[in-house]
């Protein structure tokens, strides 16, 4: 008997390779997908997509789509809140999991399952402890076809912004930056693969530059300031 779950999606590679394999084990009905939103500018937090080519993601794999709108800087008390909100509510429809595409991260593992635990839901990690070589080469020997969305300019510079990810992508990063990105190198827009019953039609726009201030404890850079490089994608209609 197969238990309901709802399904946390970035958009990017690793949300759609986890999402492969929990359909290939059929062990969870997926009810939706669930995604933070920036709630001043319209894109996902973090990735910068746009909510309609977001949309576009959701209705090519299938499933309903929960958008989670979040405030432009949300307190800690204040995402937990929303969180537990927008989960309880979830779970008040017989969901009694939520999936993730987390690969090594224990912190913020512990940090979601105590958070689930807390309204009586499991979280559950089809990625965890994966081999991040294998998992990219396994992503894209599967027909999976994503780009970089964004980059963090302390590992990557501006022009792996916008690229697709293929075997010259991965040859070109450097020995210091994980292959699937999993301590926040760069994010990913996945537009095609076995899981979309349609590629998502989309163009490259302007790579822009924008900065966050880094938390007090972090003096490893004098300016107090991360630095990421943006690409716009751009929906086609």
């Amino acid at each position: 008997m197969t238990q309901k779950a709802i399904f946390n999606w970035s958009s990017g590679k690793d949300s759609a390779l986890a999402l492969y394999k929990t359909l290939q084990e059929e062990k969870f009905e997926i009810t939706s997908l669930l995604t933070t939103i920036n709630k001043e500018f319209q894109r996902i937090s973090m990735h910068g997509v746009s909510v309609s080519l977001l949309e576009k993601q959701a209705e090519s794999l299938g499933f309903p789509l929960i958008k989670l709108e979040l405030p432009k800087s949300p307190s800690m008390e204040e995402y937990q809140e929303l969180m537990n909100s927008t989960m309880s509510k979830i779970k008040s429809h017989g969901v009694t999991h939520s999936i993730f595409g987390d690969i090594f991260l224990e912190d913020l593992r512990k940090y979601r399952e105590e958070q689930l635990q807390s309204i009586g839901m499991n979280a559950v990690f089809p990625l965890w402890k994966k081999n991040t070589t294998t998992l990219i080469h396994e992503f894209l020997d599967l027909g999976f076809k994503t780009t970089v969305t964004c980059v963090n300019e302390t590992y990557l510079d501006k022009s792996f912004a916008g690229r697709i990810i293929d075997k010259d992508f991965i040859k070109d990063l450097p020995k210091n930056v994980d292959p699937c990105g999993e301590n926040g190198e760069f994010h990913t827009f996945t537009f095609d693969g076995p899981i979309f019953k349609n590629p998502i039609d989309f163009e490259i726009g302007e790579v822009v530059k924008k900065t966050y201030p880094k938390p007090k404890s972090d003096e490893s850079d004098e300016d107090g300031e991360y630095i990421f490089w943006f690409c716009d994608l751009i929906s086609k209609y």
